[in-house]
Order: C-alpha cells, then structure tokens, then sequence
C-alpha cells in the first residue's frame, strides 16, 4: 500500500509554471533570496525581469518559474516563502498558477467593435481566458452572443435604478466567479459597488489620450481643433473617473485631409489595438500598480 501511496504522490506532481510578482522596498540581496529559493525547490527559471524605482526606492520584480509540485502544495510553497522571504523584505508578493484561466465578464453598450475583436482573439485561442457571459445595458448586440454561444446578460441601466442595476451585476458576477471586467465600450460609469470588489481588476478603453477631449463627440472635437494625432488608452477603473492607472496607449496620424468618419475608423482601430493589448497584459499577469501607476513588463 505504500509503494501505491508514493506512485500516487509522485503521479500527481506534475510540472506547475508559478508566476510570481513582488513589489517591495529596494535593498541588496532581494533577487538572490528569491531565485535561491526556487533553486532549493529544485525549481527553473524561465523569465525574470525587475525594475527600480529610484525616486520612491521602491523594488519590482516579475519571475516565471518552472516547480514539480503538485496543485495542493502552491499555498504551501508560498507561506513558506513568505516566512524565509517575504517577512524579511517587507515584501508584497503574488503566486500565480498560469495554468489556471482566468474568469473574464465582457460589458458593452452598442458598440461592437472591441467586442468582436476580443471575442475573435478568444476563439481563436490567442486569449487565454474564460468567458462565461456578455454584459449589456441594452439587448442591441445578443445576436454577438449567441454567435460565440456565449451567455448574454440585459441588464437595464439609468439614473432611476443605477443601485439595484449594479446589485443585479455583482450578484451575476459572484454567480460565475468573475476574475475581472473588461468594458468594451460599456458607456456607463461604474460606482464604488462595483470598483471596490474588482480594484485593479476593471479594464477600460478611452478613445484618446486622458486627459483630453471631454463630452460625447470626441472625434467631432478633436476634428474641429485640427489635431496631428489621435490615440487611444486602455486604464484600470477607479473611482475618480477616467483618472485610473493606464496599461496602454497608443496613436496614429492624422491631418487636415481626413474626414471625421476617417477620425472615428482610425479611433476605432486603436481602440481595437490597445483594449486587447491591455487584456492580454493583464491575463500574462505583466502589470503591476503601485500608486496608481503601473509598471509593465515585456
């Protein structure tokens, strides 16, 4: 019976690639105390990158590591890392299993470009992600849905149920325990029912850069000012609007001789571009906020 037990244990241990993200204050000897430990746990690593920021002395590091372990012992590798090396640095620390997809819930409103665009990446397997259901403040865009045989939600919103409406969706979103939010051109402003059980984990896509032309015709505005570029950015949601940490951002030309439709397919593209960009930083688990900043890794 024992030499079944030791097949079992060893069976189950299969080859676990573990992200780990720290961010803690800048001393000598942070990089060698962590990649000594993976070394003892006979682990190999597979990417490391760090960064310093020299103003706050503040230290980052992002480690992608390979560890025969098995899915059980994760939690105890990391109270065992934060005994010998978390304490000791002071240090905030995440272990992530890359195996493990994460849960993401699409809101849109009437737009559908982002929309397609995320859900071609995710059929197509270049989104490594679930979704278990589609969002919307209006029924416009369920045939989307059901073309990917994806859930699709119509939950109603406006200034006389905005409380019982964001109650509706979290109960939704902890129904499917959703990892984070992606708002595809969702044209909503969320409240702090929402943003604070999702912080840094609500993706937004602004069509410019922020700050910058406010109102519901930016194009149009940006158009009439004669501007030489038109960008897009993609940012976590916070409770001061548009004010959140930004993940990506992007531009491209413009002159006199487009027109505002030119504007709007051009702002599209890029909208495109960096919302998908931003989500696949997220999911690759490449962001880290401090201060609401973020430091990006390659």
């Amino acid at each position: 019976m024992n030499l079944i037990s030791d097949f079992c244990v060893v069976f189950n241990k299969l080859m676990e690639k573990i992200i780990i993200l720290i961010n803690c204050p800048d001393e000598k000897g942070i990089i060698s105390a962590v990649t000594n430990f993976i070394h003892n746990k006979k682990g190999n690593i597979v990417y490391i990158d760090q960064y310093v920021d020299r103003l706050n002395s503040i230290f980052f590091m992002r480690l992608e590591c390979e560890m025969k372990i098995s899915k059980n012992e994760v939690n105890n590798l990391k109270e065992e890392f934060e005994k010998k090396i978390g304490s000791k640095f002071s240090m905030n620390f995440n272990f992530f299993q890359t195996e493990k997809k994460l849960k993401m819930a699409l809101l849109v409103s009437k737009y559908d470009h982002c929309l397609y665009d995320l859900l071609s990446r995710y059929s197509s397997n270049e989104l490594k992600v679930e979704i278990p259901f589609i969002m919307s403040n209006h029924p416009d865009l369920k045939h989307i849905a059901e073309r990917f045989n994806i859930k699709f939600y119509n939950v109603t919103v406006n200034k006389e149920n905005k409380t019982s409406a964001e109650k509706e969706q979290l109960k939704i979103f902890k129904k499917h325990n959703i990892d984070f939010i992606v708002l595809a051109r969702y044209m909503q402003i969320l409240t702090n029912l929402i943003i604070d059980n999702f912080q840094n984990k609500i993706i937004n896509i602004h069509h410019s850069f922020l700050p910058a032309f406010p109102g519901a015709k930016p194009y149009h505005s940006a158009y009439e000012r004669g501007v030489k570029i038109i960008g897009a950015t993609s940012h976590y949601v916070t409770n001061e609007l548009d004010a959140g940490a930004i993940i990506e951002q992007n531009t491209t030309q413009v002159s006199h001789l487009n027109s505002i439709k030119d504007f709007i397919a051009k702002g599209r593209d890029l909208e495109r571009i960096v919302l998908s960009k931003a989500v696949q930083l997220h999911v690759t688990r490449k962001v880290m906020v401090y201060k609401n900043k973020t430091v990006v890794f390659s």
